[in-house]
């Protein structure tokens, strides 16, 4: 008879448990935030299929910030490893695909890649982590140029 380790089964335990803790947008940093925000009303313009551009441009006050906005949204949805799953507009509360992108932002915007790379290991192949940290790290630098 194989002897199970008990360290395996805590750690699944703390895995399940951290999946249905509902994680708030107040716990990421600005730029997380202001991204997760434009993340979902990219998704709401993309539904009426109109461009986001003007509006996100206002809301996030630069043009450029709004054009890498948009350009993070695209190459997230190029390389996760599924539909990515959005809470409505109004909600505090995050999907696990929007936590884990707003982790990614904060990782980039404290200029941590080693971080960065932690919170996808095992969901984003690694030759997809790299256009990922590229239109991160683009986003970071228009916010903090517009700021």
């Amino acid at each position: 008879m194989i002897e199970r380790k008990p360290v395996r089964s805590i750690q699944y335990g703390v895995a399940i448990a951290k999946l249905a803790d509902t994680p708030k947008l107040s716990e990421f940093g600005p730029v997380a935030a202001r991204f997760l925000y434009s993340l979902r009303l990219i998704a709401l313009y993309d539904r009426a299929n109109r461009d986001p551009i003007p509006e996100l441009a206002v809301r996030l006050s630069s043009v450029e910030t709004a054009d890498k906005a948009l350009a993070l949204a695209k190459v997230v949805t190029t390389n996760w490893p599924e539909n990515l799953q959005i809470s409505r507009f109004c909600c505090q509360f995050l999907t696990h695909d929007e936590a884990t992108i707003g982790a990614l932002v904060d990782a980039a915007a404290a200029g941590d890649r080693g971080q960065f790379d932690a919170q996808i290991d095992g969901l984003v192949r690694p030759n997809r982590k790299e256009p990922l940290w590229d239109a991160v790290i683009d986003l970071v630098g228009a916010e903090m140029r517009a700021a």
